[in-house]
């Protein structure tokens, strides 16, 4: 008798039960914490511009006052290591509540169930809908649904590019049908992300995309803080009214609200987001039957097998991974303020000329010839004075350069050709180290930029 195997099986959809509860509340806090500064964030002014802005196109980025360039990707890596080095920490004390709270597919997977459940009903009206034959009413209802998901994804689409480009010139040129292709690509890119992931892959990206629910095993101790069952008192579970059981009624309803449909009862698994939705079913359990709650709960697996009071205890907090991931994530953020405290908000970049390495004037001085680009990280109108030393009467030609003096606007960066002149005899031929010196006005700063000077062979 043949059969056949399967090697690949699809994922039946989960239809989360409606749950209250004080975790579930939680979530919609962040919910709405998360989204209002998501799409409120590209709308704040801040000094005639957008407070925070990515400007891919002229290569700047806008922190309120603070204006970065491509040359402070110092600033971005150190704040990217923060992040990590944070959720590390974080996911060591207190395991996945960054995933079951406040990451993004958990979020708008949220929003989309309850717009979801909103229009086809709750969870045993959604299954019986798609199970139902194609009617009327079942098309209407799918339209409404998807149009929506798709308004809200386009939306968020809008939100996202708003945060690379002026957030008032793409609605303008939204509007009006300006939109250049790219900008055109990366908003529907970024809609239909949205709209597949929340509304289509859901749980599936947690559990197979998402890189994160393959390592945090390595972070996890037996002192971390994870949603657990509590075996000794829930076993055996009810069969029948005759036989000895535990707390656990088996009634199932913590499966029936976990958003990736695992079963909290067979111990940690990766799947697990952490949302504690199951610990607001199982207490809405145990309360309707007269038991004492938090048969499943937040607590550690060390408290848990040696049936240990949960509470605050400092011995598990100040544990050796904890103080080392403390220790390495304030250094890195007291070298992060130390680095943007001594961040000068004027930077300058100098490139010799390569067309002209050097030239004789009238006067039988050597010329030198210098391109430099000189930017205005701050968001004030700003004056610069320029100088040159390094070597004994070098100095910048005026004739060249008006009275070295550069005036830029606020974020304003600009290009500028320099002449350096040296009397000729003064020194043997050969490439010499000087620097350009730039100092803001009104100010005792002055930030050096290494440069090469060129003397050539006398018999030339």
């Amino acid at each position: 008798m043949e059969k056949e195997i399967h090697l690949y099986q699809s994922e039946q959809k989960i239809y989360p039960r409606d749950v209250f509860g004080i975790y579930a509340k939680f979530r919609w806090l962040f919910v709405w914490i998360t989204q209002i500064i998501f799409y409120g964030t590209p709308w704040v002014s801040w000094g005639g511009r957008q407070a925070i802005l990515f400007d891919i196109e002229h290569r700047r980025f806008y922190l309120f006052d603070i204006v970065f360039y491509p040359q402070d990707l110092i600033y971005l890596t150190l704040l990217l290591i923060i992040c990590a080095i944070s959720l590390f920490l974080f996911t060591a004390i207190a395991g996945r509540l960054w995933c079951g709270y406040a990451c993004p597919q958990t979020v708008y997977t949220e929003i989309f169930l309850w717009i979801e459940s909103k229009i086809e009903g709750n969870f045993f009206n959604r299954k019986k809908l798609d199970l139902a034959g194609w009617n009327i009413k079942k098309i209407s209802l799918k339209v409404l649904k998807h149009s929506v998901w798709l308004f809200f994804s386009i939306w968020t689409g809008i939100t996202f590019v708003g945060y690379f480009i002026d957030i008032n010139l793409l609605v303008n040129d939204l509007q009006h049908f300006l939109l250049s292709g790219w900008v055109l690509f990366w908003v529907i890119f970024y809609s239909m992300f949205t709209y597949m992931n929340a509304g289509f892959m859901r749980e599936q990206v947690c559990k197979y995309m998402c890189p994160y629910a393959r390592f945090q095993s390595a972070m996890f101790d037996q002192h971390t803080l994870i949603v657990t069952y509590d075996h000794y008192r829930g076993e055996p579970r009810k069969i029948s009214q005759s036989k000895i059981h535990g707390d656990c009624i088996n009634c199932q309803a913590c499966i029936q609200v976990c958003p990736t449909g695992i079963d909290i009862r067979d111990g940690l698994q990766y799947e697990c987001i952490g949302c504690g939705l199951c610990v607001d079913a199982c207490n809405t359990i145990m309360e309707k039957t007269g038991k004492f709650k938090n048969l499943i709960r937040y607590s550690t697996d060390y408290k848990i097998k040696n049936k240990i009071k949960d509470g605050l205890n400092y011995q598990e907090i100040l544990r050796p991974r904890i103080l080392i991931y403390t220790l390495i994530l304030l250094s890195l953020i007291a070298l992060f303020f130390y680095f943007l405290e001594s961040r000068y908000d004027y930077k300058y970049d100098v490139v010799k000329d390569r067309k002209v390495m050097y030239r004789l004037d009238e006067n039988n001085n050597i010329e030198n010839v210098y391109r430099i680009k000189v930017m205005n990280a701050s968001n004030h109108f700003q004056k610069y004075h320029l100088g040159v030393d390094g070597l004994f009467n070098i100095k910048i030609d005026e004739r060249s350069y008006g009275r070295l003096r550069i005036e830029l606007d606020p974020s304003e960066s600009d290009w500028f050709v320099v002449t350096v002149e040296l009397p000729n005899g003064v020194l043997q031929s050969g490439n010499y180290p000087i620097h350009f010196l730039l100092k803001k006005e009104n100010s005792d700063d002055i930030v050096f930029e290494k440069a090469t000077f060129l003397v050539p062979n006398n018999e030339n």
